[in-house]
């Protein structure tokens, strides 16, 4: 019989890349979102990709009573991986509140509605920014936590707690939450992608609209940061190995294969990338030049992280295979299949 999946936030950018492998990994998708960051046309493309639509349910589950609505019309729904967040730590800096009423709020509302209509299998969408900046490099999953550096940051470290938590107060309960880095890239075929409403918050997406012609240039924010160049640094990963990464975990928890109730992964490449290089990245991939500027620091950047991969790699049987330029490639190829198609 066919696993029965959850997945919140799933016509978003890593959520509909997951929803594509969990259909091709033979899985039922059922998806719910509230299109505030996406769009309900995503569906359509995930089935173009995958021959099959999953079903999508428009609703906000911050609303409790919808949600347990939701639930009790979808019986046996095997797990939930939860994507469904606001994201940007900049944004998340100017607007806290909204941050954490969201982020915090849609986590609780899902382990009440798993705890009352028995659905085992938990996989959250956390992030490395849970380490702050890291005292020791690369980041392992024993790496003390530091203060977040931005509200964003934050709710990642609050929802992570009180998913152990109800984790450990429940033996029926299971889950794992996956901390990754700096998902960047397309899917293959194009169809779907990055779309950042406004102005894009992350790096990737502004260096292909620059590259199209939306923006006059690129802004790197500091050249002074201690690192070879002076710009920040991250592991950035294609979101198709991402994507990958969550099948695996899910699958670990509906067939029973986690040791502990509770576990966490870094998901990374190991490898540490500069804004700087990732523009010559984008530049070597596609025999593009890019407008650039340096500008100020931007608040709540990290100065240099990346990630220790090995937990992943051993015990999911895991790892990256995507190169940086291939990433930027298809990021590329995503940004001009949107343009022309709106």
């Amino acid at each position: 019989m066919k696993k029965k999946i959850l997945v919140t936030g799933g016509t978003g950018y890593i959520g509909s890349h997951t929803a594509v492998e969990l259909i091709e990994d033979g899985s039922e998708v059922i998806i719910i979102d509230n299109l505030t960051n996406s769009e309900a046309g995503v569906a359509t493309r995930i089935g173009q990709i995958t021959g099959t639509t999953p079903e999508l349910a428009v609703l906000d589950i911050c609303d409790r009573e919808k949600l347990s609505e939701f639930f009790h019309d979808h019986p046996g729904i095997s797990g939930i991986i939860h994507f469904a967040a606001y994201k940007a730590v900049g944004e998340s800096v100017r607007k806290p509140l909204e941050y954490y009423r969201n982020n915090i709020q849609t986590t609780v509302n899902l382990l009440e509605g798993m705890k009352t209509f028995r659905i085992p299998g938990f996989v959250f969408s956390s992030s490395c920014t849970v380490y702050g900046q890291p005292a020791r490099l690369p980041v392992s999953e024993d790496s003390p936590l530091q203060p977040a550096a931005s509200p964003y940051g934050n709710t990642k470290r609050i929802c992570e707690e009180i998913i152990r938590d109800t984790i450990a107060a429940d033996p029926n309960l299971r889950g794992i939450s996956l901390r990754y880095f700096n998902p960047i890239g397309a899917h293959p075929s194009a169809l779907i992608g990055e779309l950042p409403r406004g102005v894009p918050e992350n790096l990737v997406p502004f260096i292909t609209q620059t590259a199209f012609g939306l923006r006059d240039e690129l802004k790197v924010f500091g050249n002074d940061y201690d690192t070879p160049d002076g710009s920040c640094i991250r592991d950035y990963l294609h979101v198709v190995d991402l994507a990958k990464a969550h099948v695996t975990a899910i699958n670990r928890l509906v067939e029973g294969r986690n040791k502990s109730g509770y576990e966490t992964f870094n998901l990374g490449t190991g490898t540490g990338v500069s804004v700087l290089e990732a523009i010559s990245s984008f530049e070597r991939a596609t025999g593009l030049k890019l407008k650039y500027r340096i500008t100020d620091r931007r608040p709540g950047d990290i100065e240099k992280i990346w990630a220790d991969p090995s937990l992943a790699n051993r015990e999911l049987g895991w790892k990256t295979n995507i190169s940086l330029d291939e990433s930027m490639r298809t990021a590329w190829e995503w940004e001009k299949f949107i343009r022309k198609s709106n």
